[in-house]
């Protein structure tokens, strides 16, 4: 697959260079797991291990599985045609926006996508594998970033990045209401939307971590405010009772305000006591 970019004074061809940082270390992972689980012959333990089973994964409590999933293939073409387009689409991306960034996007899209396909089905006991749902989401970032370079469909048929997104998209939304079907096409799907929404918004870790940590405080003092309304109007009841025992004596209460002050008073003992 070929690709251009075209300018108003012209064109000029662009290909990818050789291997870039990140696109070398998911490449070499893919392909050397791929290789112990074909040099192995365990493909029956290591998919319901290591591939996403959606029943599996809260049933069982296989939390792992949402990453690893990305990592194994069902053959030689899938690991083969997810690895090339990765390289193809996802160079540029990398040296556009930093190996770190590019990582985070390809990690977010693929373990999203793939827990996006797991809600939808929780009860399957059906691997899912490959790192289909992130490449989708490169190929989106791609033809979004890049709408106007053109891709030549078999080494022939030109045609927009943009249009061509779309185009797997539609396929991929058409496709994920065939429940029959041997390929994840909602995980494909879902790759997609996780990196629109990406894109639109990107995830800044320090921001996130600081709305948690924002949330967390204001939920501590409000519980704190609340208890502390709680103890003052006990202390008030407290007071109320204690003035009618100085006017009329202890045998004047009521049943109920003689449960109130023992309570009360036992519930402000501890609470002074923790302070």
């Amino acid at each position: 697959m070929r690709y251009q970019f075209q300018s108003n004074p012209g064109q000029f061809a662009y290909r990818p260079s050789i291997f870039t940082d990140a696109i070398k270390l998911l490449v070499s992972v893919n392909f050397g797991i791929f290789v112990l689980q074909t040099l192995s012959g365990s493909e029956s333990l290591f998919f319901p291990l290591f591939g996403l089973v959606p029943k599996f994964v809260w049933s069982q409590l296989m939390v792992w599985q949402p990453i690893t999933y990305l990592f194994f293939h069902g053959g030689i073409w899938h690991v083969l045609i997810n690895m090339f387009v990765l390289w193809m689409f996802g160079s540029e991306l990398e040296r556009l926006w930093g190996k770190n960034r590019f990582l985070k996007y390809y990690f977010i899209t693929g373990v999203a996508a793939g827990l996006v396909t797991m809600l939808f089905s929780l009860n399957s006991i059906t691997p899912i594998v490959g790192a289909s749902g992130a490449v989708y989401g490169i190929l989106l970032a791609y033809g979004l970033t890049y709408p106007n370079r053109t891709v030549y469909l078999y080494g022939i048929i030109p045609i927009k990045s943009l249009w061509f997104v779309i185009g797997i998209g539609i396929i991929a939304f058409m496709s994920s209401f065939d429940s029959g079907a041997q390929i994840s096409h909602l995980t494909h799907l879902s790759g997609m939307i996780i990196g629109y929404l990406l894109l639109r918004k990107p995830i800044r870790f320090s921001d996130l971590l600081f709305k948690v940590r924002k949330s967390a405080i204001e939920y501590r003092i409000q519980k704190q405010e609340k208890r502390s309304n709680e103890y003052q109007n006990i202390e008030m009841d407290i007071n109320r009772i204690l003035d009618k025992i100085n006017d009329d004596g202890y045998k004047s209460l009521t049943d109920e305000e003689q449960e109130r002050l023992y309570k009360g008073s036992r519930s402000l003992f501890q609470h002074k006591k923790k302070d």
